[in-house]
């Protein structure tokens, strides 16, 4: 669902775009509260697993194919604050490298695909977990369902936007009708990617599953046919132990983000995905813009210069998941070192003292 330029008009996207910095603003100070030692190190990954199944178009009807949002993904592993910056890191990769997703309307995709998606998925995961018994299936299916929504709620942002600012004369109604059905298809494809995602991290490590914190204590696993309590957190952080366990599971993310990009995305549909036939279909795209960047080495996931179709893709998708890994995680863990800043020497001394006098009262 990547908007290209051309489809909105100046004015409304740059709304978009005022819209889209206040909120990775406000984002950038929120996910200070939710990156930790587990969550910091995953979080570049799981933009860069974003953007390796992304590249992965899966047929959703005749001709038609879908593929990964990600907002629901991100929001329920790391947080809706870095959920935001993750799939904002995402789009800025594809737009500036790969010609995905146009410049001028960098902050359409911002507030349609990052912003509507976690806010959507992450209000309706919530509550769907305090009301589901506090098992690993019950956050499974929480995860399911509020993917699910949120990809026909950003077709809907979608379609609202285009009648704001669209630049062609279109019946609205029937856009409407096409985005949210059509989005509705795709929405199970990412329903069940975000859902298997979720499931597997938390059958092996729970704790690092930000959506699920709170409920670990509580959160129940199956073995040998029974429901047993889970790990509260699995191993103390800063430990040997934790540390270990974080490289590996970073490992294996990163390893299995390399291989979908690198290799699985030859096999992705070559069929255009929903809003690019809808657009066809509609006569959306009659003023589509040629992309900003369309002369990039990367442009349409292709290494230039590369003949062979199968080297090129793999090596494109290689290198935006090594680009996208790199500057993820570049951004939080300043993030997370801008946290550490603020506990100031003052605060600190502060608690120490009060410390003392309680201790000093009690005796």
């Amino acid at each position: 669902m990547h908007v290209p330029d051309g489809f909105i008009n100046a004015p409304t996207s740059a709304a978009t775009g005022v819209i889209a910095a206040g909120a990775v603003a406000v984002s950038l100070r929120g996910a200070r509260r939710e990156l930790d030692e587990r969550t910091a190190p995953l979080a570049g990954l799981v933009a860069a697993f974003i953007f390796a199944v992304q590249m992965l178009n899966f047929p959703v009807a005749a001709g038609t194919s879908g593929h990964l949002l990600g907002g629901a993904l991100a929001a329920i592993l790391v947080g809706p604050f870095t959920g935001i910056l993750c799939v904002s890191v995402v789009l800025l990769m594809q737009g500036i490298l790969f010609a995905d997703g146009g410049l001028t309307a960098l902050g359409v995709n911002i507030t349609d695909m990052a912003i509507v998606t976690v806010v959507v998925a992450y209000a309706l995961f919530r509550g769907l977990v305090k009301l589901l018994p506090r098992t690993r299936r019950s956050v499974t299916a929480a995860s399911f369902a509020a993917a699910l929504i949120s990809v026909p709620a950003s077709a809907l942002v979608f379609t609202l936007l285009y009648a704001i600012g669209g630049t062609t004369d279109v019946s609205i109604g029937k856009v409407a009708t096409a985005m949210v059905g059509v989005h509705l298809l795709i929405g199970i494809g990412e329903a069940a990617i975000t859902a298997l995602t979720v499931g597997a991290v938390i059958a092996v490590r729970p704790d690092l599953v930000y959506g699920a914190r709170g409920l670990t204590q509580k959160l129940k696993l199956r073995v040998n046919g029974e429901l047993v309590d889970a790990p509260g957190t699995g191993p103390a952080p800063g430990t040997v132990a934790a540390r270990a366990s974080h490289r590996g599971v970073w490992a294996a993310g990163l390893v299995t983000s390399l291989v979908l990009a690198g290799f699985v995305s030859f096999y992705a549909s070559a069929d255009p995905d929903g809003l690019e036939k809808v657009a066809t279909d509609h006569g959306i795209d009659k003023k589509a813009e040629e992309h900003a960047t369309a002369d990039s080495p990367l442009a349409d996931y292709g290494v230039r210069d590369v003949d062979d179709a199968r080297l090129s893709g793999g090596l494109a998708g290689v290198i935006g998941v090594g680009v996208t890994v790199a500057a993820g995680t570049g951004v939080f863990w300043a993030v997370r070192r801008r946290r550490s800043d603020d506990t100031s020497p003052s605060e600190t001394t502060s608690t120490a003292s009060t410390s003392s006098t309680s201790s000093t009262t009690g005796v």
